[in-house]
């Protein structure tokens, strides 16, 4: 490992099978918790290379608990995070939203490390009991239609470096990763990225999957659809710019879609807006998210996919999937 670290301070790169055997060894707790600190800093000096992710996706994968979903056709909205932007929990209530509307959704999270409140933090707070059992995620998508799978849960890695990511409080190179690592390995992904040169090298190692996807980032630096700034976006027909106006949207104030202090006011915001208590502003940003999900999965027009959203969302439909949820 002092080899390891020597060459990434000397500023080189590893191959795919570097990266791929550092991750195992760092996986099956071979690297202590200040070579793997070490180990975070090099990749918040820099960006990994596209050849450093392909091995370090590929190694977490291979010690990850194995689940099979394939016969849904679901999507999971996911971001980064490591914007710094503290935001509520946008692309959480995206998904419920999707859900309220009809699709599947195989939604990957974890509790905060960049951000005060991350997915997991808001669920377990709502009595959400996490599960990596085959079965029972199954009848939820069944049932339900949507499923959450605790990255923890599946990724041992996640909880030897979870203490370093908490204490180090930015961004991290699990923030890169992560929206990478869905054990249940959804047809149809909705990522938001928090830097254009990120955003890039994302697109690059898509291209080679069978993956429906579009790769998000606003170039104010949100990870998200945040209607604060234009966005870019990456999908299999190439990559597009979208300004608010083609959106047919108003150019948000990023004040207006501020989070809470801790898990407890962010629940109290998550639920809010799903029991149709939203402000305009945290009304449209989720409703542009789900929207763009919805096109991902449907292939219908934008102004139909909204009109789905808003549906969702106004009738209760999204509210009463998360009630569902939590009672199954």
């Amino acid at each position: 490992m002092e080899n390891i670290l020597n060459h990434l301070f000397l500023e080189n790169t590893l191959t795919k099978k570097e990266a791929e055997n550092l991750f195992l060894n760092l996986s099956k707790g071979k690297i202590n918790k200040n070579q793997a600190a070490a180990l975070t800093i090099v990749y918040n000096m820099r960006n990994p290379t596209l050849e450093e992710i392909i091995g370090f996706r590929k190694a977490l994968m291979k010690s990850c608990i194995q689940i099979n979903l394939t016969e849904f056709n679901a999507i999971d909205i996911v971001g980064t995070g490591g914007d710094g932007k503290n935001t509520f929990n946008i692309s959480t209530i995206a998904c419920f939203i999707v859900a309220g509307a009809g699709e599947k959704v195989i939604k990957h999270g974890s509790f905060g490390s960049s951000s005060i409140t991350g997915s997991s933090n808001v669920l377990k707070k709502l009595g959400y009991h996490f599960t990596n059992k085959e079965d029972s995620l199954k009848n939820q998508l069944e049932k339900v239609g949507i499923c959450y799978l605790h990255a923890p849960i599946f990724h041992p890695i996640f909880n030897l470096i979870y203490p370093i990511r908490k204490e180090l409080g930015i961004r991290t190179l699990f923030n890169t990763l992560g929206p990478l690592l869905n054990p249940g390995t959804p047809k149809n992904q909705l990522l938001g990225v928090n830097n254009l040169e990120l955003a890039r090298i994302y697109y690059y190692m898509y291209q080679n999957t069978k993956n429906n996807y579009a790769i998000i980032h606003s170039l104010d630096g949100y990870d998200e659809i945040s209607l604060t700034s234009d966005i870019k976006c990456y999908t299999p027909n190439g990559e597009r710019f979208y300004s608010i106006e083609e959106l047919g949207k108003s150019k948000l104030n990023p004040d207006e879609l501020k989070g809470g202090k801790n898990t407890e006011e962010n629940t109290r915001i998550f639920i809010s807006i799903l029991s149709g208590n939203g402000t305009f502003a945290q009304n449209e940003v989720v409703l542009i998210n789900a929207t763009f999900a919805l096109s991902l999965l449907n292939q219908e027009s934008f102004e139909s996919n909204y009109e789905k959203a808003k549906n969702s969302l106004k009738s209760g439909k999204a509210k009463s999937i998360l009630k569902k949820l939590l009672n199954l």
